[in-house]
């Protein structure tokens, strides 16, 4: 009896756990969460270029002072001509700084940095003004911005210019610029805000880290004016 009895509840105990949920024990790994791959950064958008954004100059500068450029050996001969009245020696002295034919071919883009320079200007605009006058070194800039101008400044003295230079011959770039006045102007006009600021001159290398912007009928003092730049 006794046996029999404890036949049957080791029976129910077997039919009970089978009836238990089976656990599970091993299987295959979860698959990982997809991947997400960032879009990529958009570049910046490179800086403008200024006046236009062309390597034109004839597209910027205007007609008169395209001129003024065209004009460029007659105004050497009438301000050389006027000056060596009184002024030879002193005009001889300056050597390829004053020759009209100096230019030289090569290295026309002074590397971007800082440069002494010194405003030469010959010839008399007018009466009360002097056939020759020299003034002492200041400060010149060159920068090459990343939207591509190549940028000449002037940053001392009462006149101080800003401009670009432009390619042109194999012996000159050309200049498109304006003028600031005075210690109480902090900016520079942009060519073609004021008329009488406007600018235009051709940029030569005339010697070993040496170069000169000469502007030909100047709107102020004299016939022409010469930016001596060195290191």
């Amino acid at each position: 009896m006794i046996k029999r009895a404890l036949l049957l509840s080791a029976t129910l105990a077997l039919a009970a756990c089978s009836q238990e949920p089976a656990q599970e024990t091993s299987g295959p790994a979860a698959s990982p969460p997809p991947v997400t791959t960032p879009a990529p950064a958009e570049a910046p958008a490179p800086a403008p270029a200024e006046q236009g954004g062309t390597d034109q100059w004839r597209t910027v500068a205007n007609a008169e002072d395209q001129g003024r450029i065209d004009r460029l050996a007659e105004a050497w001969s009438t301000a050389l001509s006027e000056a060596d009245q009184e002024h030879g020696a002193v005009i001889d002295a300056l050597g390829m700084l004053g020759v009209p034919s100096a230019g030289l071919t090569g290295n026309l883009q002074p590397g971007p940095g800082t440069y002494r320079c010194r405003t030469i200007k010959i010839g008399a605009l007018g009466e009360g003004n002097l056939t020759y006058v020299a003034y002492g070194w200041f400060t010149c800039t060159i920068e090459l911005t990343p939207g591509g101008d190549l940028i000449l400044a002037k940053t001392g003295g009462s006149q101080r210019t800003r401009g670009l230079l432009y390619p042109d011959t194999d012996k000159r770039l050309v200049f498109v610029g304006a003028q600031a006045w005075g210690a109480d102007e902090k900016e520079y006009p942009a060519y073609g805000q004021r008329a009488e600021r406007d600018q235009v001159g051709v940029f030569e290398r005339v010697g070993t880290e040496r170069w000169r912007l000469v502007l030909p009928w100047p709107k102020q003092e004299s016939k022409l004016e010469i930016l001596e730049l060195k290191k």
